[in-house]
C-alpha cells in the first residue's frame, strides 16, 4: 500500500508521474474501493440499521394517495397523514446490547499479576459504556470497530469508529485478518466564512496511517499525510497488526434489522393507518345530500366544517335533506394486529417480553428460563464473535504493557466471562450456591452468587474476615495438654 518512508513532497510528485503500464494506482484502488462501498446493498444495510435506532423510520416518508381521474395514485394533502414511530426495533438492540455487556465481565487467570494489569484498561467504567457502544454498532450495523491508539498524553486508549465509515480489506475470506482498512467520513470546513463538507480519508496499513481529502473522483493528500500509529519521543512505532478490533454481530456480519425490518415497519403503519381514522372521524361518515345548495362537494365540507351547519333547499320533487351512513371501526383488529407485529418482532429478532404472562404468579426458574431461551441463543453465538475480538484487543493491551516494562504477559492464558443480564430467582441461586459447597470451588460459588459482582474482591474479603476470625481467636484450643483421662495406663500402678 502506501509507503511510510516516502515524503509529503514525493507523493505530490508521484500523482502526476505517467502511468506507463496501465495499472491501477493506490490511490485509484482506493477511490474504487469506497465508491464500490458507497453503492453497495451492505452499506445500505448498515446506515439504515443506524437510521432506524434513531428513529428515522421509512413511515416518515408516508404519503395519504387515491386512485385519479386517469387511474394514477395521486398525492392528497388534505387528508390526515399520521407518521407514528412505535420503536421496537431500538428496543430489541438495547435488550440484547444490556443482555451481553450490560453486567461486567469477570477475567479469570491463575497469575494475579496479569488480571491486575488488565484492569484498567479493560475493567472500567468507561470502558463499559465505550464496549455497550460498540455492541450496539454490531447489532445496528453487523459489526463494531474499536481503535486502539495513543492519546496525547501517551497513554493507551480506545475509539470508537462508526461501522459504515470503515472499509476493512480483509486478508482472508472468514474475515479474520486485515491486509489494510480505509476510513471514509464527513467534516465540516470553513473556507473563509463558508462553510463546506469535505470527505476526509484515512488509509489503516502496516506502516501506519495516511490521510487524504476525496474530491471530484481522487485523492489529495493532508498534512501530515502520514503518522505511525506510535510514537516514543522522537521515534516512530507501528503495530505488528492493524489497530482495528472488529465485533460481529455473527459470522456473516449480518445486522439485526434484516430480520425484523418488513415487520417494524408494518407496526408503524397499522398504528399510522388507526390514527388517521381517528382523526378522519368526521370523514367515517358517508353524507348523503338531497336537493344541496351549493355548487360542489369542496363547498359543503368547508361550510360544514367552518359553521358546523348547511343549506339544503327544496324544489317540484320534494325537500331537502341530508342523511348519513355510518362506518364503523374496528378498534378490536388494530389491537389485534398490533400485538401480532410485537410478537413477531420479538420472536424474529430473538428477544424476550419482559411483560411474558410467565412471570406473573409463580415466576418459577424453568419459566424464566424458558422465556430467555431465544436471547440466550442468539447471545451465544454473539459471545463466541466477541471472545475473539477480545483475544485481539488483549493482545495489543499486552504488547502495550510490554513495552512500557509492565510485564510479558503475551501467552498468558485466561477466561473471559460474559455475565448476562438475566431475570434470576434470587432464593433458588443462593440454595444452588450453598448446596455446591465443597463440590466445587470456592471461586465458582460466588462467581455465581447473585449478589456478587466483583468476584476477586469478593474472594479477598473473604480470606480478611477469615485471617481476622483467626486473629480474634488467637490460639484457642491449639497446643493444649491432653486430658489425664486420655493417658494410657502406667502399668507400674497396675
Amino acid at each position: 500500500m502506501f509507503q511510510f518512508d516516502q515524503t509529503y513532497e514525493d507523493y505530490l510528485l508521484s500523482l502526476g508521474r505517467e502511468n506507463t503500464d496501465q495499472r491501477m494506482t493506490d490511490a485509484q484502488f482506493v477511490v474504487q474501493e469506497i465508491h464500490r462501498f458507497w453503492r453497495s446493498k451492505r452499506c445500505r444495510d448498515m446506515m439504515d440499521g443506524d437510521l432506524y435506532y434513531r428513529g428515522r423510520h421509512a413511515i416518515l416518508h408516508k404519503q395519504r394517495t387515491a386512485i385519479g381521474e386517469n387511474g394514477e395514485l395521486i398525492t392528497l394533502d388534505n387528508l390526515p397523514n399520521s407518521r407514528i414511530v412505535d420503536n421496537q426495533f431500538r428496543k430489541l438492540v438495547d435488550q440484547k446490547a444490556n443482555y451481553l455487556v450490560g453486567q461486567p465481565f469477570v477475567i479469570r487467570s491463575e497469575d494475579q499479576a496479569f488480571v491486575d494489569a488488565l484492569r484498567p484498561y479493560l475493567l472500567t467504567k468507561k470502558f463499559a459504556r465505550l464496549i455497550k457502544a460498540v455492541t450496539r454498532d454490531a447489532l445496528c450495523c453487523g459489526i463494531g470497530w474499536l481503535f486502539p491508539y495513543y492519546d496525547e498524553n501517551g497513554a493507551l486508549a480506545f475509539r470508537r469508529l462508526r461501522p459504515y465509515e470503515v472499509i476493512p480489506l480483509w486478508a482472508d475470506e472468514e474475515h479474520t485478518r486485515l491486509d489494510a482498512a480505509i476510513r471514509v467520513y464527513d467534516m465540516t470546513e470553513y473556507v473563509g466564512l463558508t462553510e463546506k463538507i469535505v470527505h476526509r480519508v484515512e488509509v489503516y496499513d502496516d506502516t501506519g496511517i495516511h490521510y487524504f481529502t476525496l474530491s471530484g473522483g481522487s485523492l489529495t493528500p493532508v498534512e501530515p499525510f502520514s503518522a505511525p500509529y506510535i510514537m516514543a519521543g522522537e521515534q516512530p512505532y507501528n503495530w505488528e497488526r492493524i489497530p482495528l478490533i472488529a465485533f460481529k454481530y455473527n459470522a456473516d456480519e449480518t445486522p439485526l434489522l434484516t430480520r425484523c425490518r418488513s415487520m417494524q415497519d408494518g407496526l408503524n403503519a397499522i398504528e399510522s393507518q388507526w390514527q388517521d381514522q381517528m382523526q378522519e372521524d368526521p370523514r367515517n361518515t358517508i353524507m348523503v345530500l338531497v336537493n344541496y345548495d351549493g355548487e360542489n362537494l369542496g363547498e359543503f365540507r368547508r361550510n360544514l366544517a367552518t359553521y358546523g351547519a348547511v343549506k339544503v333547499r327544496s324544489d317540484s320533487s320534494g325537500g331537502g335533506d341530508v342523511r348519513t351512513l355510518q362506518i364503523e371501526v374496528n378498534a378490536e383488529n388494530y389491537q389485534t394486529l398490533v400485538a401480532q407485529f410485537k410478537k413477531a418482532i420479538i420472536e424474529n429478532c430473538m428477544g424476550y417480553d419482559a411483560k411474558d404472562d410467565r412471570l406473573g404468579g409463580n415466576a418459577n426458574e424453568m419459566n424464566i428460563k424458558s422465556m430467555y431461551s431465544d436471547i440466550e441463543l442468539d447471545a451465544n453465538g454473539m459471545e463466541t464473535e466477541y471472545q475473539a475480538a477480545f483475544e485481539e484487543l488483549i493482545w495489543f493491551i499486552t504488547c502495550h504493557i510490554s513495552n512500557t516494562g509492565g510485564g510479558d504477559f503475551e501467552n498468558e492464558p485466561y477466561e473471559l466471562i460474559f455475565n448476562r443480564d438475566i431475570l434470576i430467582s434470587e432464593s433458588s441461586a443462593i440454595a444452588d450456591c450453598r448446596n455446591s459447597m465443597g463440590v466445587i470451588s470456592n471461586e465458582t460459588i460466588v462467581a455465581n452468587h447473585p449478589w456478587v459482582d466483583d468476584v476477586q474482591g469478593e474472594l479477598d474479603r473473604l480470606a480478611a474476615e477469615k485471617e481476622a476470625n483467626l486473629d480474634l481467636y488467637g490460639s484457642f484450643g491449639q497446643n493444649v495438654p491432653p486430658d489425664d483421662d486420655d493417658e494410657p495406663p502406667d502399668d507400674k500402678n497396675e
